[in-house]
């Protein structure tokens, strides 16, 4: 589990396919606390980590994972969204964020408000409405509350 409050960034240093499977390996300011076999979440979805070596660390996303989200399109040096998963008794800050993506929303207009940014985003509706009015959201692995809600869109 999770929270939705980012807790550093992530740079890809390098994806390797092995069958349906990309193995994505990183570097972050706390790559030398991570251990094998814990979760982490970048951009919002849970990957586990395989290895680490040195300052970097591998995880893997299968298909599902490559087929729902877009990390599969996130190139070597780009920057992602990282949160180690929490720990019983801390502060939850933001929401419960389990790391399950259920798919990739399309940003249809942006606009300033009161010196703040509204994000309009268009989703699939084939998987019924997924947001409700003042709910909870998470975007890129950003807990952010959803302003209004339709039948495939919504805005935060």
């Amino acid at each position: 589990m999770f929270t939705g409050i980012i807790e550093g960034l992530g740079e890809l240093k390098k994806t390797e396919k092995q069958g349906d499977n990309v193995h994505f390996t990183f570097s972050c300011p706390f790559t030398r606390e991570l251990k094998i076999d814990q979760s982490v979440a970048h951009n919002g979805i849970c990957l586990t980590v395989i290895d680490i070596n040195g300052d970097n660390y591998t995880v893997t996303a299968i298909d599902e994972t490559l087929q729902k989200t877009n990390i599969g399109e996130i190139s070597i040096g780009e920057k992602v969204n990282l949160e180690r998963c929490m720990k019983v008794g801390d502060r939850l800050d933001g929401h419960i964020v389990q790391g399950h993506v259920d798919q990739v929303g399309v940003v249809n207009k942006i606009e300033e408000e009161d010196g703040s940014w509204k994000f309009y985003i268009n989703y699939d509706p084939s998987n019924s409405n997924i947001t409700v009015n003042k709910g909870s959201i998470t975007i890129n692995g950003t807990s952010l509350t959803v302003v209004d809600s339709g039948k495939d869109f919504f805005s935060v």
